[in-house]
């Protein structure tokens, strides 16, 4: 069975400062006052520095040769978001009224309008890619409907809150309210394809299935912890052959995830382990950190007592294992405590003795990134530190990807603050259930009504 365990340490206020994730270096928060933000280290080396105003709002962050200076309107509004990376510069423009109606940069621009009651009725977006308007129709509740226009023959209206159908598809649900089936009205070559959604008793999706003509081509899945939160997935695919018949499903992948509270850190699959820090109360994504499988694997040792343990093959009891991990501490900071030099005293043995015996670290190379994200805390770029860009995409408003770069081939699958995107089946896990962005709903009922 996986795990990850995470250590956390707290200041003399009971501010969290310093927190040690599995097979990293501390990560140390440096802040002043009763907690505002200054900046950041991993181990000893300096990561991150923020600079802020008055009011302790941030005004610039600095990663390396990324430089981010940050502009508010008179009335606290986020007015500007430039770097010293052009292309990834915006300008922020509100009504009168508190509504975001245009956001501005170098090669995009976006323009909002709402309705009387405020919500959102469209989004226009012009870059270097795209030139499209989005029309966001909703019911008298706000819910989300389905644009006529494309299908006139479309309902005006669907029971229950839940959409049957849209121009791309057909949706069937259970007497829950959880989607079951939905069903591609897309041509495709082979024939058009159906998704299947099976869940346990409590609403959580455990089991989902793609099928083509009545064939499977992918199965999917998913286990979760006491509190609900998603600790791993499987997925299995066929290969279509040239006759159309398909394989027999391989096992294709198998991801972990480590959570602290209801915060994804951790993904780790056969080849890689991704850590994710985010900003101090927040879900908005700040570093990412990739090391290889191969890696973790050189730098794995034992710890003082579990070498010990090994060697006098015997079970310790936790009172004695509590006692060396924290004289290894100690030994590796070179600041043996009194009390500890007295109990190897006892012992008839010197910290000079026990320091041999503490097993080589190895330092793992890794692939370390800033997440640039916009207002809403939606990634926009990764940037490492060297200020060059390795990944970086275009979103509509409801999470839609319309473009990927990536020259750095990095898996980046942080979608809206607490989103995973999930490739096999297009759906983004979001802590207690799953959103469905071409739809812009989630699949099942809300949990707390």
């Amino acid at each position: 069975m996986w795990q990850h365990d995470t250590r956390y340490d707290y200041s003399d206020s009971a501010l969290l400062n310093r927190i040690t994730p599995d097979n990293l270096p501390p990560l140390e928060w440096l802040t002043y006052g009763s907690g505002y933000l200054a900046g950041m280290k991993l181990g000893d080396e300096p990561l991150l520095d923020f600079t802020r105003d008055r009011l302790h709002r941030e005004t610039q962050r600095s990663f390396g040769n990324y430089e981010l200076t940050t502009a508010y309107t008179p009335g606290g509004m986020l007015q500007s978001h430039h770097l010293n990376i052009p292309r990834l510069d915006r300008d922020y423009i509100w009504s009168a009224d508190g509504h975001l109606v245009r956001i501005s940069g170098l090669n995009e621009q976006r323009d909002y309008q709402y309705g009387p009651s405020g919500r959102l009725r469209s989004t226009h977006i012009k870059s270097a890619h795209h030139d499209l308007t989005q029309w966001t129709l909703t019911d008298p509740a706000g819910n989300r409907i389905a644009e006529r226009d494309d299908y006139p023959m479309l309902p005006d209206n669907f029971r229950n809150n839940r959409t049957g159908q849209d121009v791309d598809n057909v949706y069937h649900y259970d007497a829950h309210g959880r989607l079951t089936e939905k069903d591609e009205r897309r041509p495709r070559p082979r024939g058009s394809l159906s998704h299947h959604y099976g869940y346990d008793n409590q609403h959580r999706l455990t089991h989902y299935r793609q099928l083509q003509h009545g064939s499977l081509l992918t199965e999917s899945r998913y286990i979760y912890d006491p509190t609900g939160r998603r600790t791993g997935k499987r997925i299995w695919e066929c290969t279509v052959c040239d006759d159309g018949s398909c394989t027999k499903p391989e096992l294709k992948e198998t991801v972990w995830y480590g959570w602290d509270g209801d915060r994804l850190t951790t993904t780790q699959t056969d080849t890689v382990r991704i850590q994710t820090v985010y900003l101090p109360g927040s879900f908005t994504p700040l570093i990412r950190i990739e090391t290889a499988t191969g890696e973790l694997t050189k730098a794995r040792r034992r710890t003082l007592a579990e070498k010990l343990q090994q060697e006098a093959g015997m079970v310790f009891v936790p009172e004695l294992v509590a006692m060396l991990d924290n004289l290894e501490r100690e030994l590796k900071a070179n600041q043996v405590s009194g009390q500890s030099r007295q109990w190897l005293t006892q012992c008839g043995l010197t910290p000079e003795q026990m320091k041999n015996q503490i097993e080589t670290e190895y330092s793992p190379q890794r692939k370390i990134h800033l997440y640039h994200c916009d207002h809403r805390g939606l990634p926009l770029a990764l940037v490492d530190a060297n200020g060059k860009i390795a990944w970086s995409a275009e979103f509509d408003e409801w999470g839609n990807m319309l473009r990927e770069d990536n020259p750095g081939n990095l898996q980046q699958l942080i979608r809206l603050p607490g989103q995973q995107y999930d490739k096999e089946t297009g759906l983004y896990y979001n802590r207690h259930r799953y959103y469905d962005p071409e739809q812009g709903r989630y699949i099942t009922q809300d949990p707390i009504g």
